[in-house]
């Protein structure tokens, strides 16, 4: 049974701050401890803030979601953000992928996503609804001289992992091959593909035909 997660929501909108956490706090285990409505104020609370997960609006005035999660990472390397957006802002999610998100849900997405989106989250992995990812696989840029030809079996067989949302110890388990084995599969994997996080790895394995959505 899993611990109660401590979740921060930013988004500049009160009514959709208080509906998200009226649904979270219907969950055993969820509890919004802290709430902002823009970038500026979360970075402000940030050094005194005990949260595992952040719900990250992109579209927020002043600051946006993008760079409030760079700014984050650097002071807060152990945040795990997942970011709330709406269609009209496709143009925007690669952006929010370079920032270091871990996940990506539709405003409109259904509760159980949300939660399986935290579970998945909390557990290493990261989430990615399926329409979000159509939209980035679209417009993400990798560079334009890596091919997937380039990682050896071994290599793609970790990276339909990630993108199957394993962290390192369970593909480590499910391969019989050690973390530490993994660790530097997935750096190796990193290099070639010119990508900076797990996020943008499952926008290359989409992309180059290695995974489906």
């Amino acid at each position: 049974m899993r611990s109660e997660y401590r979740i921060t929501l930013v988004d500049d909108h009160s009514l959709f701050r208080n509906g998200l956490r009226g649904l979270l706090e219907h969950y055993t285990g969820c509890r919004v401890v802290h709430e902002a409505s823009g970038g500026e104020e979360f970075l402000a609370t940030l050094d005194t803030l005990e949260t595992d997960i952040v719900f990250m609006d992109f579209a927020m005035p002043g600051m946006d979601g993008a760079r409030t999660t760079e700014l984050a990472l650097a002071r807060r390397p152990d945040l795990r953000i997942i970011t709330l957006s709406m269609f009209g802002e496709e143009s925007y999610y690669s952006r929010m992928v370079q920032a270091g998100a871990r996940g990506f849900l539709l405003k409109d997405s259904d509760i159980e996503d949300v939660i399986e989106a935290i579970d998945s989250v909390m557990a290493g992995g990261s989430y990615f609804s399926p329409q979000l990812l159509s939209s980035l696989t679209g417009r993400m840029r990798t560079r334009e001289n890596i091919s997937d030809e380039q990682l050896s079996e071994r290599e793609r067989e970790i990276l339909i992992a990630v993108c199957r949302g394993l962290s390192n110890q369970e593909i480590a388990d499910e391969l019989f091959i050690s973390k530490r084995t993994v660790d530097k599969h997935r750096a190796n994997i990193l290099e070639k593909t010119g990508c900076k996080n797990t996020a943008s790895l499952v926008v290359f394995a989409i992309r180059n035909g290695i995974v489906e959505i």
